[in-house]
């Protein structure tokens, strides 16, 4: 199964939530890809080693210079996890796609061959809603949205909602909504407490049941190049994404 997490929001967690739930699931003994389709490259530099000796990126795959995506795997830091990296090359890739008749596939047609050797890919999507991102969405069976639980969490979130529309119209009508995921959750605010009413109110089941708190083990892991689970597995945010990665197995599996 191929999952996109997607907010155009910057500041969401959406990296730390890609990172943490592929780890999750690496651990459950599933086989993990994250792709990384961000031109700032956070997942690449958080969970690879010495990523600028990297000599392709997927920007080499993706604008058909005879690099296959089979190139561009590398081993992660995190036991189980694959990466397909990612570079800044990546913000010269939407002006080369525009116009071009496979412009919104190009990410589907280079995951196309080596899907069927995971159980889960997951696509780290840029804070936009250019043709990168939509290249995720056309390549996934399911989008995660995570929002932080912050008063202006959900602006913007109807834009997300519409693009899901209507490239679920257009050609992958398989797309849905996985989940939303409340991230930097922090229980000591009111406010934090009133947007997840609101989100809930709005999203209804789609919200999953386990919030992400805002941690400092979560901020300070990918500096070490650690998914939570070895840089603090102890932690509030180590429970919190195993609860959410068991989460995601029974919301694919209905």
């Amino acid at each position: 199964m191929i999952i996109a997490i997607a907010n155009q929001k910057g500041g969401v967690g959406k990296t730390t939530t890609a990172i943490n739930i592929s780890a999750a699931l690496a651990l459950l003994g599933n086989r993990i890809l994250l792709v990384d389709t961000d031109p700032q490259a956070h997942s690449t530099v958080s969970c690879v080693n010495d990523p600028s000796k990297l000599e392709f990126s997927l920007y080499d795959v993706l604008t058909n210079s005879g690099i296959k995506t089979e190139d561009v795997i590398v081993t992660s830091t995190i036991p189980g996890l694959d990466v397909i990296n990612s570079k800044i090359s990546m913000a010269k890739l939407e002006p080369m796609l525009i116009g071009e008749i496979d412009g919104h596939f190009r990410l589907k047609d280079v995951l196309a061959p080596i899907r069927k050797k995971y159980d889960f890919i997951f696509i780290d999507t840029p804070p936009t809603l250019g043709l990168i991102t939509i290249n995720s969405l056309m390549a996934a069976d399911s989008v995660i949205i995570p929002i932080q639980s912050s008063y202006l969490s959900l602006e913007g979130t109807d834009d997300l909602l519409e693009t899901i529309d209507k490239i679920k119209k257009i050609s992958n009508t398989e797309l849905k909504i996985l989940g939303i995921i409340i991230t930097l959750f922090d229980k000591r605010t009111n406010i934090s407490k009133d947007v997840l009413k609101r989100i809930k109110k709005v999203f209804g089941d789609k919200v999953f049941d386990t919030v992400v708190s805002k941690s400092v083990k979560l901020e300070e892991s990918p500096a070490y190049k650690e998914s939570i689970f070895t840089f603090a597995p102890q932690s509030i945010g180590a429970t919190q994404y195993q609860e959410i990665a068991r989460e995601i197995i029974k919301r694919v599996k209905k």
